[in-house]
């Protein structure tokens, strides 16, 4: 198996580290802007397999260069260049996987992509990705779906929680600023609710759950859940469903403030002579001061949670993975979960474990026990709980 990784950031080094330890990739070419800090990591590695190599994605003819010599790529790139980068993947014949939700131009491409014989795998990293995957596996063990609540997380441990906001980043900060201005869209006892960016953090809207080998969290609504229900085919039977995000009790109220006070907004604001945007000056002040020390854990977890009926009897049940920094490899759990995932991915298209070509939706398209095994050998596992309800 030849892989072309683009984008060597937090969670493409967790990928490059796994493709470099499986005995089933023979080369990975890992492109990157920062050809020193890539360099250095290669190096570390002390893989004969890894070729890097200083690339700026826009270079459109470096790129296909690239694809064409390669079987399948895996794009842990900036939002702005995903779309392209997989238009350039197919027509170059590579496989394409990345982390990220899929978007609405994927329908079209998949098309291009079944029929040129390639698989085109977004939505593969931990949330989304691993969740859909438990997802998919939990409702194929009721007749009929009535609740379906999906959780997931990126925390430091209580010990490592120690700034007032108690949490540090294990995922691009822009990103998660940006997630907290995106409104979410949740079902509540058959009524679709659309919540602004201050409601989802609002009280009533947010309540407190105790994570088996975590503790107390408090979640708050996250996107749009409602989505699903099309791609799973459980709209008809499906009262309340929400995706949620978990955070040590406190970060819901703080935020709120936030919000409703403008400090995330993209809008610049005058201020002297200088044109300011709020949100930035948010990113720029905090990201310094919430970085995870090299002797700090963090948390990655994901909690699936349907209820429904089997057989004529209720059944609730709880799919939960939790997973910690690896200290000796120094790879954070975030890291561990998006990018040993986004790897697996590639290497199951390679290998056979999925045979289906065209645009994938992780929870319908992959084998939940072939993903479950790969991510046991990497010491991350699955726990399955069923509860009254």
């Amino acid at each position: 198996m030849k892989i072309l990784l683009l984008g060597v950031g937090l969670q493409g080094k967790a990928a490059l580290y796994d493709l470099t330890n499986s005995a089933q990739v023979s080369h990975i070419t890992a492109a990157d802007t920062n050809l020193k800090a890539l360099r250095a990591y290669s190096n570390q590695l002390n893989s004969h397999k890894v070729t890097p190599v200083q690339l700026d994605v826009r270079e459109h003819d470096r790129v296909r260069e690239l694809m064409r010599a390669t079987d399948a790529v895996i794009a842990l790139l900036p939002q702005n260049f995903r779309l392209e980068m997989a238009r350039l993947a197919i027509d170059s014949g590579a496989h394409f996987v990345e982390t990220s939700y899929a978007l609405p131009d994927y329908a079209e491409l998949g098309r291009s992509a079944a029929a040129r014989g390639l698989t085109l795998l977004p939505e593969f990293g931990l949330d989304p990705g691993i969740d859909l995957v438990l997802v998919g596996r939990a409702l194929g063990e009721l007749d009929e779906v009535h609740e379906l609540h999906a959780y997931g997380t990126g925390v430091p441990e209580p010990q490592a929680a120690n700034n007032p906001l108690k949490y540090k980043i294990s995922w691009t900060f822009a990103g998660v600023l940006s997630a907290y201005q995106r409104p979410a869209r949740m079902l509540r006892d058959g009524q679709v609710i659309d919540l602004t960016p201050s409601q989802m953090f609002s009280e009533e809207f947010t309540h407190i759950l105790d994570v088996e080998d975590i503790g107390r969290m408090e979640a708050y609504y996250n996107g749009d859940a409602v989505k699903y229900l099309d791609v799973f085919g459980i709209k008809e039977t499906t009262r309340s469903t929400g995706r949620y995000s978990l955070r040590w009790p406190g970060h819901s109220a703080y935020w709120k403030k936030m919000v409703e006070l403008g400090f995330l907004s993209e809008e610049p604001l005058q201020v002297g002579e200088l044109q300011v945007s709020p949100r930035q000056l948010v990113h720029d002040l905090l990201a310094p001061q919430l970085q995870y020390a090299s002797d700090e854990r963090d948390i990655a977890a994901i909690r699936i949670d349907v209820r429904g009926v089997k057989d004529g009897q209720r059944k609730r049940i709880i799919y939960q993975m939790v997973d910690r920094r690896d200290l000796a490899t120094g790879l954070l759990a975030m890291q561990r979960t998006v990018g040993y995932t986004a790897s697996i991915g590639a290497q199951m298209i390679l290998n056979g474990d999925i045979q289906k070509r065209g645009l994938l939706a992780p929870g319908k398209d992959v084998s939940s026990d072939a993903l479950i095994a790969e991510l046991k050998k990497r010491a991350i596992e699955i726990k399955r709980y069923e509860l009254e309800w």
